[in-house]
């Protein structure tokens, strides 16, 4: 039996398996003893056609597909319910950090769209600096003077600039993620932008043998805060891609299932982003020196790596245990 054959014969009872998870889920009215006998039996049956994808289909997205679908079975059968804290917790200790090292690899590319659009922008402006004011907004480009880099900082209102700049970012995060839809088009716009914006700004400054001072207040905050963009732009582009390239699923089955995980990868970067707006906020405009923002921009590197160690570590704990259970 090859996969499309595989997919079309169990297809209908996938989905009659998800919406009896959905239902049972939610109200306990749903619980008859009609919905228990076709629920265990559903469950059984994707346990089986799971095995045997695992054994011809291991690298198709259908073993990925119906490994959730059973997990979610076995979970709504024998787990406990869990205070909302723990959840909470789970998701951002466990579930997220495997939800990116499963795409990591469209993180990466967002990350190149993002680089793409900084050296060309920076080559640019290095070549001739008037090029800025047809990079960027005139606003910008008019209001950024390299000489005056930190001078006025002691004036801002910290608070309101960080509130400010965390709600800008959650924006373009939003966007780029939502530009999924529009087959990934609208998010590789956005990264390739941003990208552009900053290369050209480095490259102004660079004129003015500023670059020290310039990455000083860019790199504290902006360590976390790309990784964050970069996260929420790989949903974007991993939505749209199964968009374009559904498989043997339907474009209607990619969206709703993408959307979802990619949902999900969003949510997890809000943390990211508070995080960055504090810096950005409080630490960035502080009256210290230069090398003390570097410190802290290498301090969210390292926190950054030990969160996906560690997120690692407790993933490859769980499978363990749950080897030995089964």
């Amino acid at each position: 039996m090859n996969l499309k054959q595989f997919v079309k014969m169990h297809r209908e009872d996938w989905k009659q398996l998800e919406q009896l998870i959905s239902a049972l889920s939610k109200s306990r009215k749903s619980i008859t003893g009609d919905n228990i006998t076709q629920f265990n039996r559903l469950y059984q049956k994707a346990a089986q056609n799971l095995s045997y994808s695992q054994t011809y289909f291991q690298n198709d997205e259908v073993t990925q597909y119906l490994n959730g679908l059973v997990a979610k079975s076995h979970n709504l059968l024998y787990k406990d319910q869990v205070s909302s804290f723990k959840q909470i917790r789970y998701f951002f200790g466990t579930k997220f950090v495997g939800l990116f090292l499963e795409q990591w690899k469209f993180v990466v590319v967002a990350m190149f769209l993002f680089t793409i659009g900084a050296l060309g922008s920076f080559i640019s402006v290095y070549n001739d600096p008037l090029h800025i004011y047809s990079l960027i907004p005139a606003n910008i480009a008019q209001g950024v003077d390299p000489e005056q880099v930190g001078s006025d900082r002691g004036a801002v209102d910290s608070s309101l600039m960080s509130a400010s700049i965390m709600t800008n970012n959650i924006k373009v995060a939003i966007l780029a993620f939502a530009g999924g839809i529009t087959f990934g088009l609208l998010t590789i716009y956005l990264l390739v932008y941003n990208g552009i914006l900053i290369g050209a700004l480095a490259a102004l400054f660079w004129h003015h043998d500023k670059s020290y001072d310039f990455w000083a207040f860019i790199v504290p905050h902006g360590m976390i805060e790309l990784t964050a963009i970069f996260i929420a732009g790989g949903a974007g582009l991993l939505m749209g891609y199964k968009l374009f390239v559904p498989g043997q699923l339907s474009r209607g089955y990619q969206l709703k299932n993408q959307a979802k995980r990619s949902v999900q990868l969003l949510l997890g970067t809000i943390p990211l982003f508070v995080i960055a707006g504090v810096i950005e906020g409080f630490i960035t405009p502080a009256a210290i020196s230069l090398e003390s923002k570097y410190l802290v921009a290498i301090l969210t590197v390292v926190g950054l790596i030990l969160y996906v160690v560690i997120g690692k570590l407790r993933i490859t704990k769980t499978k363990t245990i749950k080897g030995f259970d089964s």
